[in-house]
């Protein structure tokens, strides 16, 4: 398995019908958490013994990787593993090895809430993982405890930090999910923690994934407030995105002290420079984060079927795709469209 697998483009890059094209595809290891976020896995929705998905259910190792080259021979340069919580997925590192082999993948992240990174990060960094996202919304204790549903502290997201430091990845991004009223009031706090580091804050407006957690728009903090309330006491200056399809809107602080980041999917939604897709850990593609239904990879992947054929199928759903959620969200909420995949079956 840790022969390079070369790339071979076996159907020709598919877009869609917005002519966006298919670059990043984030797997979805496992849809078990340690964690019960309010605003992803809520605890009264999801006890302590809820059924998650057993392991004949899941995607394997090997099935991942099968169907990551045939997403690369579709486009896909950039992987990223998420959960649930991806680090309860045993022996993680061994997949990222073998996904660093697949020829076309330039760049493989994982996004996780950093509690079990200590145990795994110098094997991973060994193994090919590229980039870090961890989750922290607070660096207020008792916020911290209240936004991870009681099942996390924030000294083990600064331990994992640490960690990650010490095993050579560099820059992480910690990625805060924004709610008026909870945890809006430490924003201050958490920059001047991390501003002289190389790590980049970015500031996610609670968004309306799945159907679970309560959503109210009274809550959101538009990103242009906070970034206004952020320069009023350190000045910033935009900084022009990487690539388009990032969805992140950078700034810089003006006196050298790093960087932060606001995803404003419901302030300033960016549906038309989407360029991911989704694979959940039991093998359905979503071609949207708030899409209501996905699409079978894994009977595709068990009844037999070719490469080619299962290429053709997914290059078929994603020249389908018209998914523009954030753009009508107002819209689709009006026409009563509530119903959506919960977001800790296919990440963030």
């Amino acid at each position: 398995m840790n022969t390079p697998i070369p790339l071979r483009l076996i159907a020709p890059a598919p877009a869609d019908r917005w002519g966006r094209g298919l670059t990043d595809l984030r797997i979805s290891v496992v849809d078990r958490c340690n964690f019960r976020c309010p605003y992803c896995l809520p605890e009264d929705q999801y006890p302590e013994h809820h059924q998650f998905l057993d392991r004949q259910a899941r995607l394997s190792f090997e099935e991942i990787q099968r169907l990551a080259r045939i997403f690369a021979g579709l486009g896909v340069n950039k992987i990223r593993l998420t959960g649930g919580e991806p680090l309860l997925r045993r022996e993680l590192p061994l997949l990222v090895g073998w996904l660093k082999n697949i020829d076309g993948i330039r760049d493989i992240a994982m996004t996780s809430n950093g509690v079990l990174l200590p145990r795994f990060a110098a094997a991973l960094r060994e193994a090919g993982l590229s980039r870090i996202t961890l989750s922290l919304d607070s660096l207020d204790p008792a916020v911290f405890r209240h936004l991870s549903g009681n099942r996390g502290e924030v000294g083990e997201v600064l331990a994992a930090i640490a960690a990650a430091e010490a095993a050579g990845f560099g820059a992480l991004k910690l990625n805060c999910v924004v709610q008026r009223g909870i945890n809006d009031a430490g924003v201050l706090d958490l920059v001047e923690h991390f501003r002289g580091t190389p790590h980049v804050l970015r500031f996610i407006e609670y968004m309306d994934v799945g159907t679970l957690n309560g959503w109210q728009r009274d809550r959101v903090v538009p990103s242009a407030e906070l970034a206004a309330r952020i320069h009023a006491r350190w000045p910033l200056e935009a900084v022009e995105r990487a690539q388009r399809h990032d969805v992140a809107e950078r700034y810089r602080f003006v006196d050298g002290g790093g960087e932060v980041g606001f995803i404003s999917s419901v302030s300033a939604p960016f549906c038309g420079d989407c360029t991911r897709a989704r694979l959940s850990a039991d093998g359905k593609l979503y071609t949207c984060l708030f899409a209501a239904e996905g699409h079978d990879l894994r009977a595709l992947l068990r009844e037999g079927l070719d490469d080619a054929a299962i290429a053709a199928a997914i290059a078929g759903h994603w020249r389908r795709r018209e998914d523009r959620y954030s753009e009508r969200r107002a819209e689709l909420r009006a026409a009563g469209a509530e119903e959506r995949v919960e977001m800790f079956a296919i990440g963030g």
